[in-house]
């Protein structure tokens, strides 16, 4: 993965417009709702930032992969969740919504998140003395690369409703297919590597995901959060931005290396089958459930 054009220009794209299409589609009650049903958002984000991260350190610690690989682990987690998190929850019956107010919320801390996270990660984990980690003007680029996108999106919306409205299926349209393009050509640069990568960390990110998922699902269930929002908290806390993961560790002017993108890069492949079969077994009990509850 060290393809400069990937790292410096593809993958950062297909990020910006994956949030830019998310801008498009958020208007101001996405966060309204933030404040409305606080209980599921509060629950939802104590999973992201506190439960997955420790989930993710125990799995280092259990596994102990490359110590690269292990800050790739937490560089992901650090991530909010992504489009594959929306598109399931669309496509399981999920509460979409629900979904749109947790990534934009998550995509806000992000800014902060990933940064400490990175700095607490390599310190740790890295003895080298070479990986300073994230200063400054990289936290800056983070916000560049996520916020930025995002509020010109909803300005658009709040603009020229009709124009959004309007470019709403192709700019998804155009997310999926960069999306695609970067994951395949990250996959594809590396092809070689991609056997140890998840010798590595393979198991680590797999288990990863379905601790994740589980936790996203059970969590709110235990507070009495209605099913349909926690099948959509589940889905977000556990399907990352594995894209925004894969641009920073890749980008020479963030943290510049290739073996910190592994764990991400395998997540994705990973997401893809065990997400789409949760989604699957979610869909079918959400559809049971609709139809006991309208008999």
């Amino acid at each position: 993965m060290s393809d400069s054009i990937l790292g410096s220009l593809l993958l950062p794209l297909a990020v910006a417009v994956v949030m830019l299409g998310l801008g498009m589609s958020l208007v101001r009650d996405d966060f309204v709702r933030a404040v409305r049903r606080p209980r599921v958002v509060l629950v939802a984000l104590a999973c992201q930032l506190v439960v997955v991260p420790l989930i993710g350190v125990a799995l280092i610690m259990i596994f102990r992969p490359e110590p690269a690989h292990a800050v790739g682990v937490m560089l992901l987690v650090a991530t909010p969740g992504g489009t594959l998190a929306n598109l399931y929850s669309h496509l399981c019956g999920a509460d979409v919504a629900l979904n749109l107010t947790l990534t934009a919320v998550t995509s806000v801390i992000s800014v902060i998140s990933i940064p400490l996270i990175i700095n607490a990660s390599i310190a740790a984990m890295l003895d080298d003395g070479q990986s300073i980690g994230m200063q400054p003007d990289k936290v800056l680029q983070v916000m560049a690369i996520v916020l930025v996108p995002v509020v010109l999106g909803m300005l658009v919306r709040r603009a020229w409703p009709g124009l959004a409205e309007r470019m709403a299926r192709p700019v998804k349209v155009l997310s999926v297919i960069t999306l695609a393009t970067a994951i395949v050509a990250a996959i594809v640069s590396e092809w070689a590597h991609l056997a140890e990568a998840f010798a590595s960390v393979g198991l680590v990110v797999t288990l990863l995901l379905v601790t994740s998922l589980a936790v996203g699902y059970f969590a709110p269930r235990l507070f009495a959060v209605p099913e349909r929002q926690a099948v959509a908290a589940s889905l977000e806390i556990g399907l990352h931005n594995t894209p925004l993961a894969i641009a920073i560790a890749l980008s020479p002017l963030l943290l510049g290396d290739p073996q910190m993108a592994f764990a991400p890069a395998t997540y994705s492949l990973v997401a893809l089958l065990v997400g789409g079969a949760y989604a699957w077994v979610m869909s079918r009990r959400l559809a049971t459930t609709k139809e006991t509850t309208s008999a």
